[in-house]
């Protein structure tokens, strides 16, 4: 039907999710099955309608949201994190797969940080304060362009958002026991405020929160409207050459001296 009205799919955007704010205990099997089953399993089922339409025509995107807790788990939000590390296993094999049939349809990734997005205000907290992203946070619109940006740049494998991000991915890969005890000790209060949580506060997990919140959450105060990572990312080989220029410039004048 949406093919009908508005013509072929070119660009697909995954970005299905739910969580539960509380220790691996506190969460019940049927609340951590949710949070899998909408944030793995709906962009699985997401991917496969657009694969369905974008392979036999021999062109597309599908562009996955994901994030820095894609590679490294935290504290309070097993079930988010293991339906995102489940995810970049799915994309690779998709990958692959596409690639062993010579498929010209690409799949990408943006990998965000903490945002300032309305899911705080929905997600089902156990915590008895208020949750909270973790700082820095991002305000939506650099998710945004990230995305827009993939869309134009569909080599393009996989883009980190934030130092944050780039950060996360690597101290989980080159010291993760290190990780294990920084998390182990900062992750709870940094993941809440000082407000507590409302007792009867509605939730999204297993049905719609009625009206629209809109994009920002409630931390327009403290968010970022840019990162300049990102914005070298996007850019990285003229910020390479420019790196390789300042590295000659700075020899030269060693010699000269």
């Amino acid at each position: 039907m949406v093919e009908r009205e508005l013509g072929p799919v070119d660009v697909w955007v995954n970005n299905a999710m739910t969580s539960v704010f509380a220790p691996f205990l506190d969460i019940t099997p049927e609340e951590f099955a949710r949070v899998v089953e909408v944030t793995c399993l709906g962009s699985v089922y997401g991917t496969r309608a657009a694969l369905r339409r974008m392979v036999p025509r021999g062109r597309g995107q599908v562009i996955q949201v994901g994030s820095a807790l894609a590679f490294r788990g935290i504290p309070l939000q097993s079930a988010y994190c293991t339906a995102k590390h489940g995810l970049n296993g799915f994309l690779d094999s998709v990958r692959a797969e596409l690639r062993h049939e010579g498929s010209a349809v690409r799949v990408g990734s943006v990998h965000l940080p903490a945002m300032n997005t309305a899911q705080f205000d929905v997600v089902r907290n156990k915590l008895g304060h208020r949750g909270r992203p973790v700082a820095p946070i991002y305000q939506p619109e650099v998710a945004a362009r990230a995305v827009v940006w993939l869309s134009h740049h569909p080599r393009r494998r996989e883009v980190w958002v934030g130092v944050s991000t780039v950060g996360t991915i690597w101290a989980g890969r080159l010291a993760p026991g290190l990780l294990d005890r920084y998390l182990g000790r900062t992750g709870y209060a940094s993941q809440q405020t000082d407000e507590p949580s409302p007792v009867d506060a509605p939730d999204y997990v297993f049905h719609p929160v009625p009206g629209d919140r809109g994009a920002h959450g409630a931390f327009d105060d403290e968010a970022h409207g840019h990162s300049a990572q990102l914005a070298l990312s996007m850019h990285r080989r003229l910020a390479g050459a420019a790196v390789l220029a300042g590295v000659a410039g700075w020899a030269a004048a060693r010699r000269t001296r």
